[in-house]
C-alpha cells in the first residue's frame, strides 16, 4: 500500500512538471516571429481546401496579410473577400482542450459566405452528431453579418435545436460569430458613416397613458398567431415529422397571443403595472438592470405546461445584436395583471429582469423570440421560431450628442456595434447561468448521497430501507443523470485533462459543461475519502443500468454465476491494461485515443439511449445482457474509467468498511455475497475493486445473515431464554430455605 501510494504521488508529481513546463496553446502573434507563424499556420490550412470552398466563386488565395490576418479571396484579378481562421481571432478550445480551427469567408460587406471546419480534436464531445451534421450546422451562418446585425437589432443565427448541439458545437458557434465581430471590425467592414446623434432613455418622458395609446405608441408591441401560422412554419420548416403532426383546431383559433413591453421605463411601468407595482419592480433593479413584461393568451403558453418555480424559460429568449439573453426563475417577477385600462383578459403574465452585465440596451432594437415546441418521437422534438420586434418609442428617449466629431467620430462609430457584439460574459458563464436548475439537482443528488456516506451505519442496519434508497437513488441517477442531463463520465475525461496538463491547460475547456466539472470535482473529493466507490456503485448512469437490470433477471429467476476466484483475480487486470493502453495512445494521438475509447458503451447506452449504428447498439447489449448473469459485468473487467479512478484511490484517507476477524477465517460469507467479487476469501476488501455498493456492511449488522452475528444472537436467545428457569429456581431455594424451622443456639 505504501508503495503504490508513493508511485501515485510520483505519477502526480510529473504530470504537474509537466503541465508547469507546457506553453500555453495560443501562439502568439506579436512581433514579426509571432506574425510570420501565424501567418504560416493560416497558409497551411488554405493549403487543405480550395478557395470556393470558403468564398463561393472564388478561385485562388492571394497572399497572407499580417494585419489583419487575412487571405484575400479572388477570381481570377478581381477580390471577392477575405478568408481568416477563427482560432487566431478567439479562443475556440473544445472539450479537449485543444481549438477547433474553422476557415470562415467573409465578403466585401463584413457577410459571412462560407464555413469549412478543417481540424478539431473532438470525436468523442461531438456526441452522436456526424461531420454532416456539424457542417450544416456551420452552414447556418452563412448570411450573417455582424455589423448589419447589430445596425438592424437582429442576433446572430441560431442552431438547428433538433440537431442536439453539444457544448462543443456551442464553442464552435460562439467561435464563428465572435471571429466575425473582430475580423470585420479590422477590416472596417460596412463603410464609415457619419455618427448620428446617440438616444439613451429618458426616464421623465412619456406620459401614463391607456392599454391601447400604449399599443399605438408602440410601446406596447404584440404578436398574434393563429393555429395555420404555426401548423404552415412547421410545414415549411422541412421537417416531415412534425409537419405530419398538425396542431388539431381550427386553423383560425388563437395558438398565442403575445405582448411585450419595457416595463423598466417610469412612464411605461407605472401605465401598465401600476403606481405600488411598479415601484416594488423598481426597488428589486440593480444598477443598469432593465425590465420587460411579457403577457399572453391562447392557447400556448411561454412558460410551458410543467412550469415549476426554479425552472428555466426555455420557450422565450432575448435577442439584441449577436446576443441573446434567456431567463430563468431568479430573472422571474409574477405580476397579477394589467394594470392599464382597457387591457384585454390574458392567462400568463410576468415581468423578466435583464441583468446588467448582458450589455442590453433599451433604446436599440431587440426582440422576443417565442420557440414553439412540436413532439415527434419518444425523445425528439422539432422547433419552430417567432419573432416579435421591438424598439422603444422616441418619445421615452432623449438624444445626445456623441463626443468628438469628425473622422474620429466617425471611425468610432463605425466599430461601436461590433464591440458590443464582442463584449458580454465568457461563454462556459453563460452556459452555468442557463443550466443553474440542473446544477441544482446535481448538488441536491450530490448531497444525498454524501449524508448516505457519513451515515451509512445508520441505513446498513435497516436492510428494507437500504435496498430501497439505494435502487431509487440508482434509478434516479440513470434516468435523470444519465439519458436527461446526459453527465456521464468517461476514460476521454481522463486522458484529455492529463494532455491539457502536457501541453497547456485552461480552465474555460473544462468549465464549459458544468455537470461534468462538477461530477469531476466531487470524484475528486471522494477519492481522498472513500476511494472510485461513490462514483462507481452510486454515480455512474451505465453501472446504474447494469445493476438495475440484472436485479430484474433475478427477480425473473435468470441464473446468476460466480467466476471462480482464480479466474476472477486474472480478469480484473484486464480493464487496467486497457487503461494504459489509452493512455499509451493519448501522448501521441487523443483524438485516436478517444476513437478506441469506444470500448466504453457509455454514449450509445447512455448518452444516446441506444439511438445508433447497430453495431454499437450490438455490443452495448451484449454486455448488458453478460451484466444479468455476471453482475457488474463490464464494471469488473473491462472498464477503464474504474480502473483511472482506482489507481489515485489507493490513497484514500479512511477504511470506512467494517470487518470481524472472523471474515474469510471461518466467515466466507461476504466473499460468496458481494456482488462484484471485490472482497478476498481471506476476508479483506480489494479497494481498487470495489464499488461502496455498502452491502457488506448491510451483512455486517445482519442478525439473521452474517455467522458472526448470528451466533451473538443466538447466545442472547439462549440466555433470555434461561433467565426465567433460572429466575424460578433461585426463587424456589429462596422459598424452601424460608419454611425450614430456625436453628436454636444449644
Amino acid at each position: 500500500m505504501r508503495h503504490t501510494a508513493l508511485a501515485v504521488v510520483a505519477w502526480f508529481l510529473c504530470l504537474c512538471a509537466a503541465a508547469a513546463d507546457a506553453q500555453p496553446g495560443t501562439a502568439s502573434t506579436t512581433g514579426p516571429s509571432g506574425a510570420q507563424s501565424a501567418a504560416a499556420s493560416l497558409g497551411g490550412f488554405l493549403a487543405r481546401v480550395a478557395p470556393g470552398e470558403v468564398i463561393p466563386g472564388a478561385d485562388r488565395f492571394g497572399p497572407v496579410r499580417e494585419s489583419p490576418l487575412v487571405a484575400p479571396a479572388y477570381r481570377a484579378d478581381k477580390l471577392l473577400g477575405h478568408v481568416y481562421l477563427n482560432s487566431q481571432y478567439v479562443d475556440a478550445n473544445g472539450y479537449s482542450g485543444k481549438p477547433i480551427h474553422i476557415l470562415i469567408g467573409l465578403d466585401l460587406e463584413g457577410t459571412i459566405v462560407g464555413a469549412k471546419l478543417v481540424e478539431h480534436s473532438e470525436p468523442i464531445v461531438l456526441i452522436g452528431i456526424p461531420e454532416r451534421k456539424v457542417v450544416a450546422y456551420l452552414q447556418s451562418f452563412v448570411g450573417y453579418n455582424p455589423v448589419k446585425a447589430a445596425a438592424s437589432g437582429k442576433g446572430s443565427p441560431h442552431p438547428d435545436i433538433v440537431s442536439g448541439a453539444t457544448v462543443t458545437v456551442l464553442v464552435m458557434g460562439e467561435s464563428v460569430v465572435r471571429s466575425a465581430v473582430r475580423v470585420s471590425r479590422a477590416l472596417q467592414a460596412g463603410g464609415a458613416a457619419p455618427a448620428p446623434a446617440a438616444r439613451v432613455l429618458d426616464p421623465q418622458a412619456g406620459p401614463s397613458v391607456d392599454w391601447n395609446g400604449l399599443l399605438q405608441a408602440g410601446a406596447v408591441r404584440r404578436m398574434l398567431l393563429t393555429v395555420g401560422q404555426v401548423n404552415k412554419a412547421f410545414v415549411d420548416s422541412g421537417d416531415k415529422e412534425a409537419a405530419q403532426r398538425p396542431e388539431i383546431a381550427p386553423s383560425e383559433n388563437t395558438f398565442s397571443d403575445l405582448y411585450v413591453a419595457l416595463v423598466s421605463h417610469p412612464a411605461i411601468g407605472r401605465s401598465l403595472l401600476g403606481e405600488e407595482a411598479y415601484e416594488t419592480l423598481a426597488k428589486s433593479l440593480e444598477p443598469g438592470e432593465q425590465a420587460i413584461l411579457v403577457a399572453s393568451g391562447g392557447g400556448y403558453s411561454y412558460k410551458g405546461p410543467g412550469y415549476v418555480p426554479g425552472d428555466s424559460f426555455d420557450r422565450i429568449q432575448l435577442i439584441q445584436g449577436a446576443e441573446t439573453i434567456r431567463f430563468r426563475d431568479r430573472h422571474h417577477r409574477r405580476v397579477a395583471s394589467v394594470h392599464a385600462p382597457g387591457a384585454p383578459e390574458l392567462k400568463d403574465i410576468d415581468a423578466f429582469l435583464i441583468p446588467a452585465d448582458s450589455d442590453f440596451d433599451p433604446v436599440a432594437p431587440w426582440r422576443l423570440q417565442l420557440l414553439v415546441q412540436r413532439t415527434t418521437g419518444a425523445l425528439d422534438k422539432a422547433f419552430v421560431a417567432f419573432d416579435l420586434a421591438y424598439q422603444l418609442p422616441e418619445i421615452y428617449t432623449k438624444a445626445v450628442a456623441p463626443a468628438g466629431g469628425g473622422a474620429s467620430t466617425a471611425a468610432s462609430s463605425t466599430h461601436a456595434a461590433p464591440e458590443a457584439l464582442d463584449s458580454g460574459p465568457p461563454l462556459w458563464q453563460r452556459i452555468w447561468y442557463s443550466r443553474a436548475a440542473a446544477i441544482a439537482v446535481l448538488a441536491l443528488m450530490l448531497g444525498v448521497l454524501t449524508v448516505i456516506f457519513f451515515f451509512q451505519d445508520f441505513l446498513v442496519r435497516r436492510e428494507t430501507l437500504y435496498l430501497r434508497v439505494r435502487y431509487a437513488y440508482l434509478a434516479g441517477v440513470l434516468v435523470w443523470l444519465g439519458w436527461t442531463a446526459q453527465a456521464q463520465l468517461s476514460v476521454v475525461n481522463v486522458l484529455t485533462f492529463t494532455t491539457a496538463l502536457r501541453e497547456g491547460f485552461h480552465w474555460s475547456a473544462f468549465l464549459v459543461d458544468p455537470l461534468i466539472f462538477i461530477l469531476w470535482c466531487s470524484v475528486a473529493a471522494a477519492l481522498l475519502f472513500w476511494g472510485r466507490g461513490p462514483f462507481c456503485g452510486w454515480l455512474c448512469p451505465f453501472g446504474a443500468l447494469q445493476e438495475l437490470t440484472n436485479r430484474a433477471a433475478r427477480a425473473l429467476k435468470v441464473p446468476q454465476y460466480k467466476i471462480p476466484w482464480r479466474v476472477h483475480e486474472r480478469l480484473w487486470p484486464i480493464k487496467y491494461i486497457i487503461f494504459l493502453g489509452l493512455f499509451g495512445v493519448s501522448l501521441g494521438s487523443l483524438a485516436y485515443a478517444e476513437m478506441l475509447s469506444e470500448i466504453e458503451p457509455f454514449k450509445t447506452a447512455v448518452i444516446l439511449r441506444f439511438m445508433r449504428e447497430w453495431w454499437f447498439v450490438a455490443y452495448a447489449l451484449v454486455l448488458l445482457a453478460a451484466g444479468l448473469f455476471i453482475e457488474r459485468f463490464f464494471c469488473r473487467y473491462l472498464c477503464p474509467l474504474g480502473a483511472a479512478l482506482a489507481i489515485p484511490g489507493r490513497i484514500r484517507m479512511f477504511d470506512w468498511l467494517k470487518r470481524y476477524r472472523e471474515c474469510g477465517n471461518p466467515c466466507q460469507r461476504c466473499f460468496k455475497d458481494c456482488p462484484v467479487e471485490a472482497i478476498h476469501p481471506e476476508g479483506h476488501i480489494n479497494p481498487n475493486e470495489c464499488i461502496s455498493c455498502l452491502h457488506c456492511q448491510m451483512l455486517y449488522y445482519h442478525d439473521h445473515k452474517c455467522p458472526v452475528r448470528i451466533q451473538r444472537r443466538l447466545k442472547r436467545e439462549r440466555r433470555s431464554a434461561m433467565a426465567p428457569a433460572l429466575g424460578a429456581e433461585s426463587g424456589a431455594a429462596a422459598a424452601a430455605h424460608a419454611q425450614r424451622p430456625a436453628e436454636t443456639a444449644p
